[in-house]
């Protein structure tokens, strides 16, 4: 498997692809990931062609498990982000 990029190596390969500097590139990436987090965090959804699809789902309360003990806990509803691959990308990965 293997390595994933670093946010520098993203960055450097951002700006090649783009015809900029990484200055640049480094601005458009912060740029990307506020307006995610922003739209997310709002209970929102933001899909990026051709990667997928960010979004918040809401757990509902329920009972759950401690493996070290198996007591049974009880825990509140909470809010987990999911993110749903498109199509093209799984078809690319598995071709």
């Amino acid at each position: 498997m293997a390595k994933p990029l670093t946010k520098t190596q993203l960055v450097a390969t951002l700006a090649e692809e783009m015809g900029t500097d990484k200055k640049s590139a480094n601005e458009a990436l912060e740029a990307i990931v506020a307006v995610i987090t922003r739209e997310v965090s709002n209970g929102g959804a933001v899909t990026l062609p051709g990667v997928g699809k960010i979004m918040c789902r809401e757990r509902p309360e329920r009972m759950v498990r401690n493996p070290a003990t198996g007591e049974q806990i009880h825990k509140d509803a909470d809010k987990v982000v999911k993110m749903t691959i498109a199509k093209a990308l799984k078809e690319s990965v598995n071709s």
